[in-house]
């Protein structure tokens, strides 16, 4: 009879044995991509490293939570996850070496530790995976983060998460910062209790409880809290991770899934360079998702199926000398995150001025009583948001006629019982250069 039984688990013994494994990772152990099923677990089994398919053809190894959410993954030289066939392999080389080839062989990721001592791998309980010489950590992935941050993991200012152009880094006085394209720093959080004329070695961690803290080795044991999760009072044994999206946006997850429970941003449309160049960020009333629209007729997509990728000129302005026109765009402004030039003229003027300048491409008037206006001189790139509680209006260069967009009404062909009659009613706080004030408002929208 335990002959019989014992022959019966058989097939279920061999199962496990092949997904799962110890805690210690000997040299010259391996993972294929085309046994997705075999992995290297943590003791607990709470994480697991092993390959994941993306879609028919391609396979990214990564560690993942128990219940497969990704915490880290090996990166190609464009901050991208590194795509392998279904001939890839994940190898602990004998000389100390964590490399990931492809099924022709090529290496597309490398620890680059070989010949430093490496004896040992191994998934710890946090996470962790640790490369070591007898009892000394070489290389850990905590250490070499890519776009997420767990608990146990420390965020100091020599590591940085990045997701596409997109990177989140917490600088030397203390703030934290996210960045487009190493370039433009569109969100930042500065200290508060902590004076960062004081900040030493500042060292960001999410703690168990989905609060994000800030310590300094100068602090005496004091932090200060950077980020509430909105369930951070939740007594129970919750699975929490920060993650920087390939959207641009910093948010806190909870419940080991996508529970979002904290974002850096509130609203997306914020984020720089979120529909690309020449794109425009809004939203559709029936939806809280933000979609991407060209700025007018005078346009097309980059990709019709990837709204995000921005727009292009139809006939570029060099083109059409003696025919330049401004586009204009109501309860729209241009992100002023990079280099332009302040003035304060009316609307009229901001226009104009711009039209006549070689060196302007792109303005913003700021409706306010100061009349801000901010006329861009670097046509690298231009970041739009549209929306019925902006004050401002923005110009464009584009060769004539102007085509602006059809209209709400135009688009719903001519059924002037999808228009609404819409309030909005608020405020804007704000700083402009030095220049505190508080514009209150009330916004009849035609929809």
């Amino acid at each position: 009879m335990n002959l019989l039984l014992l022959l019966l688990l058989l097939p279920l013994l061999l199962f496990i044995t092949t997904t799962t494994s110890t805690a210690t990772i000997p040299p010259g152990s391996s993972l294929y991509a085309s046994n997705t099923s075999q992995t290297w677990s943590s003791p607990n089994n709470a994480f697991f490293l092993g390959f994941t398919r993306v879609d028919p053809t391609s396979y990214v190894i990564s560690i993942s939570t128990a219940t497969g959410v990704p915490i880290w993954t090996t990166v190609n030289r464009t901050t991208s996850a590194a795509v392998v066939d279904s001939g890839g392999v994940f190898q602990f080389l004998s000389n100390g070496n964590l490399r990931l080839v492809n099924g022709s062989g090529a290496t597309v990721w490398t620890s680059n530790t070989a010949k430093l001592g490496v004896t040992s791998a191994s998934l710890d309980d946090t996470g962790n995976l640790v490369l070591a010489a007898n009892t000394f950590a070489v290389w850990s992935s905590f250490e070499n983060p890519t776009d997420t941050l767990v608990p146990s993991q420390n965020l100091t200012v020599n590591q940085t998460l990045r997701s596409g152009v997109y990177s989140f880094q917490l600088l030397r006085d203390g703030n934290i910062t996210l960045t487009w394209n190493n370039s433009v720093v569109y969100w930042k959080q500065g200290l508060s209790s902590l004076s960062a004329s004081n900040v030493t070695s500042p060292t960001l961690r999410l703690q168990p409880n989905g609060i994000l803290t800030l310590s300094d080795a100068s602090s005496n044991g004091r932090s200060e809290n950077v980020a509430f999760a909105n369930d951070y009072d939740v007594e129970a044994d919750v699975v929490r991770f920060m993650r920087l999206s390939s959207d641009g946006n910093l948010r806190i997850y909870s419940g080991g899934t996508t529970a979002m429970t904290w974002a850096a941003l509130a609203d997306q449309c914020q984020v720089y360079g979120y529909c690309g160049n020449m794109g425009i960020c809004s939203y559709m009333e029936s939806s809280s998702s933000p979609i991407c629209k060209c700025p007018s007729l005078n346009f097309e997509a980059v990709d019709v199926n990837d709204r995000r990728k921005g727009c292009k000129r139809k006939v570029e302005v060099e083109n059409c000398a003696g025919n330049v026109a401004m586009l204009e765009l109501k309860q729209t402004k241009f992100f002023t995150f990079q280099e332009q030039q302040i003035v304060t003229i009316g609307i009229t003027a901001c226009r104009g001025n711009c039209l006549s300048s070689t060196s302007c491409f792109a303005s913003t008037s700021l409706s306010d009583t100061n009349a801000w206006c901010y006329m861009k001189n670097t046509p690298d790139f231009v970041s739009g948001y549209q929306g019925p509680v902006l004050l401002s209006t923005s110009f464009l260069k584009v060769c004539g006629p102007v085509q602006p967009n059809p209209s709400p009404l135009e688009q719903s062909g001519g059924d002037k019982k999808c228009w609404k009659l819409r309030v909005w009613a608020g405020g804007v706080a704000g700083h402009y250069f030095g220049h505190g004030r508080f514009i209150g408002f009330v916004l009849v929208v035609l929809q």
